[in-house]
């Protein structure tokens, strides 16, 4: 299996690009400029802007933020006990991985109050503009509402492959697993009795069954997206894969996913 599979796949449309992070060198299939939804793939770059706000002293990681107890931190790591898309608390902060878009909302009207700048503006001027990432755009909520290309998000992995924008020490740090232990689900996959993700990323670990390949190494980060769309990054083997679509996410996906990453792999 190779990245051009991508065509065979049972979509409309499909770009795609696999990245050697080593070597700095990428191959890609489709219309690396079509502009896609990128749904929850968003809060990678929201949580990318949220970073820089941090190291630019606007806000920071411990300030208190959401529900009472919840922090900067926690809205990031999906650990604040905040409800899927309401302010409705559904457990202490730190003691359970509930996924919440409406912490990525409020995490963008946390720094729009102290920069007084529009989020999506801040992110523009944050992420996209020093990035080249001239087909992104934040066009809806913080939580999956951006929309962006193949280039563009090649140009975002490479970033945090080699970080210009941030501290190397930040990206690493929200590369690691925040608040260890606990456990909560990963929409579409079920529930992990322990639930790993970073601070934006999805830190693979030792989940199965899950959206990237058996072979992709525990430290693999990301995101998937109901847009049918996802992007990896693996420290360990020095790859990075994106792909957009326009068919939401759904059994279709399952294990097409899982295999055509486990392709890119074992091909390259």
């Amino acid at each position: 299996m190779a990245l051009q599979d991508l065509t065979e796949w049972p979509v409309d449309n499909a770009a795609g690009a696999l990245l050697d992070l080593a070597a700095d060198t990428v191959e890609t299939v489709g219309d690396v400029d079509r502009v896609y939804e990128l749904a929850s793939v968003t809060k990678l770059l929201v949580a990318y802007g949220v970073l820089v706000a941090v190291e630019e002293e606007a806000i920071a990681l411990d300030q208190h933020a959401g529900p009472p107890g919840a922090t900067v931190r926690h809205l990031l790591a999906h650990a604040s006990g905040l409800a899927f898309d309401s302010d409705h608390v559904e457990a202490p902060p730190g003691s359970q991985r509930i996924y919440s878009s409406r912490g990525y909302e409020l995490l963008a009207e946390l720094v729009a109050a102290e920069t007084s700048i529009p989020f999506p503006d801040y992110l523009r001027e944050a992420v996209f503009e020093p990035l080249a990432m001239r087909g992104t755009e934040l066009a809806g909520p913080a939580g999956h509402g951006a929309r962006s290309t193949v280039r563009d998000l090649v140009a975002f992995a490479r970033e945090v492959a080699a970080p210009r924008l941030l501290a190397s020490s930040t990206v690493d740090g929200a590369c690691e697993v925040e608040f260890p232990g606990i456990p909560g689900f990963v929409p579409g996959y079920g529930k992990f009795r322990d639930n790993t993700w970073g601070l934006g990323f999805e830190v693979k670990g030792s989940k199965r069954p899950h959206w990237t390949a058996v072979a992709n190494s525990p430290g693999t980060v990301g995101h998937f997206g109901q847009a049918g769309t996802f992007l990896w990054m693996d420290p360990g083997l020095s790859m990075s894969a994106v792909v957009l679509t326009d068919r939401p996410f759904g059994a279709w996906a399952k294990p097409l996913w899982s295999d055509f990453n486990g392709g890119l792999i074992q091909g390259r």
